[in-house]
């Protein structure tokens, strides 16, 4: 059970940054190649790789290599699986309130 709930830190955790929300929005429209996600964010090559190893990490971002550069793209089923976490949590049965049973 606890597994499931890291995958979703991992998930959680590649979100939480703007510069990945940044890159994950470029990546909506199509494969890009990591030369042209530096030229259009205008950031360092050091940043870009410590970005993309968290959104591959969490599996949200695909990547493939081809010769010296490494070619992003988004997973898809990936983000179906963030709807239904989404989902799951926001269609709780709960009311929010915590029962105790120590009477």
């Amino acid at each position: 059970m606890n597994e499931k709930y890291n995958e979703y830190a991992l998930l959680f955790k590649a979100l939480s940054d703007p510069n990945r929300l940044l890159i994950i929005d470029y990546l909506l429209g199509s494969e890009r190649c990591a030369c042209v996600i530096l030229e259009k964010l205008q950031i360092t090559q050091s940043t870009l790789s410590y970005h993309m190893k968290i959104l591959c990490e969490s599996s949200i971002v695909n990547v493939r290599k081809d010769g010296k550069w490494m070619h992003y793209s988004i997973n898809k089923s990936k983000f179906e699986d963030l709807k239904e976490i989404l989902d799951k949590f926001s269609n709780s049965d709960s009311d929010g309130t915590l029962s105790c049973f120590c009477k």
